[in-house]
């Protein structure tokens, strides 16, 4: 079975959608293999946004990210990754499918609720960044 991280960022908390979202992917068949509120620091989100090193939007996702508490959870089921990005819904949410958590939720490509792994190498370098062993059930 296949995992993948999904981060709740702070304007889902702030709007009170966690529930709802969690939700969406459990009615899908995903598992919830981990689950917890944090608020990342800035050290974490650069490790988290490693890949933006060096774009000029790195800080404001560093600011936006670290600005409130996330939800982060692991899900697990086969072609999870997949399933978990399709149901997101585009990066814009302008763009978004209704249906979409994005499409459904979001109004700005900043503030756009949820991030997922994009594939399976992310996958496994962003759960050990928010999960340690013991917290994956």
């Amino acid at each position: 079975m296949e995992k993948t991280l999904v981060l709740l960022k702070p304007d889902a908390v702030e709007r009170g959608v966690c529930g709802q979202i969690v939700a969406r992917f459990e009615k899908r068949g995903l598992k919830v293999r981990g689950l917890k509120m944090l608020q990342l620091t800035r050290e974490q989100a650069k490790i988290h946004y490693i890949e933006h090193q060096g774009k000029s939007f790195l800080e404001e996702l560093i600011d936006f990210i670290t600005s409130g508490p996330l939800l982060a959870m692991i899900l697990e089921g086969e072609n999870a990754i997949k399933i978990v990005r399709t149901m997101m819904g585009t990066t814009n949410p302008v763009d978004a499918a209704p249906g979409t958590i994005r499409g459904d939720f979001a109004t700005n490509m900043r503030r756009n609720m949820i991030h997922g792994s994009d594939g399976p190498t992310s996958a496994e370098r962003e759960i050990k960044i928010f999960f340690s062993d013991r917290e994956i059930y």
